[in-house]
């Protein structure tokens, strides 16, 4: 389930590209398979280590173009262990409302990025946030949560006053705030709810066949009801 729109980010075979705050690797994966040489970056090395084994696999698969490089490095966010203007593209995908110095950590992004290179920000959409935060303190009162909700014009400016320029900003997964809407309601750890359990198959059958009635109510709602706000950023070539 893919955020960020990579072609919008102007992802090329052959970019070095940072995946800041990796996971799983969801985006990691697909700009392996796009060509680009990627790093997933995150504090998790458990993550870490299945998103290496992923990225053997799918190159022992031949699911890559010749060429294409990927590895994982375990750090900080606040303290990159990368050169400056070290990529050309980054990807920092669900990552920022968890960190409490995130001016920094948008700093830290900006360093590594190349003159003439972008970035890709998503963040959980004001609305939707607010409406599970009013639901539920469970939701985002555990360790590791989120801590913030960003509107757009704050993250903007966060990352504009550290010499971005702001490209324009997309939302996605308009199924997917309902979901969380139910589950803060009923309690984010009852998984067994019949709204709940019947929701997620839902969306397990948007995920894995995206058939045509989910993909079209999709782009109805991801601009009414996106749960995630996707900003992009350029990097002037001069300063």
């Amino acid at each position: 389930m893919l955020t960020v729109d990579f072609d919008r980010l102007g992802l090329e075979p052959g970019d070095r590209v940072l995946d800041m705050g990796a996971g799983a690797g969801r985006h990691s994966f697909e700009m392996y398979r796009r060509g680009a040489d990627v790093i997933a970056f995150d504090m998790d090395a458990d993550e870490l280590s299945h998103v290496k084994d992923l990225f053997v696999a799918m190159e022992q698969a031949g699911e890559v173009p010749v060429g294409a490089e990927a590895d994982v490095k375990q750090g900080d966010a606040l303290a990159l262990p990368f050169g400056d203007g070290e990529f050309d593209r980054i990807v920092a995908a669900e990552v920022l409302e968890h960190i409490p110095a995130d001016i920094q950590a948008i700093e830290e992004l900006v360093r590594v990025l190349r003159p003439g290179g972008t970035l890709a920000v998503s963040v959980p959409r004001w609305f939707p946030e607010v409406v599970n935060w009013k639901l539920s303190v469970d939701y985002h009162n555990v360790e590791g949560g989120h801590i913030r909700i960003y509107t757009k014009e704050e993250l903007v400016d966060k990352v504009t006053k550290r010499g971005l320029e702001f490209v324009g900003v997309d939302y996605a997964h308009g199924l997917h705030s309902p979901y969380w809407w139910i589950k803060c309601a009923v309690g984010v750890d009852n998984d067994e709810h019949p709204l709940a359990k019947g929701y997620h198959k839902l969306l397990v059958w948007e995920i894995m066949k995206q058939p045509t009635v989910l993909r079209l109510a999709g782009k109805v709602l991801d601009p009414l009801i996106g749960k995630s706000m996707v900003l992009y950023f350029h990097k002037p070539e001069t300063a």
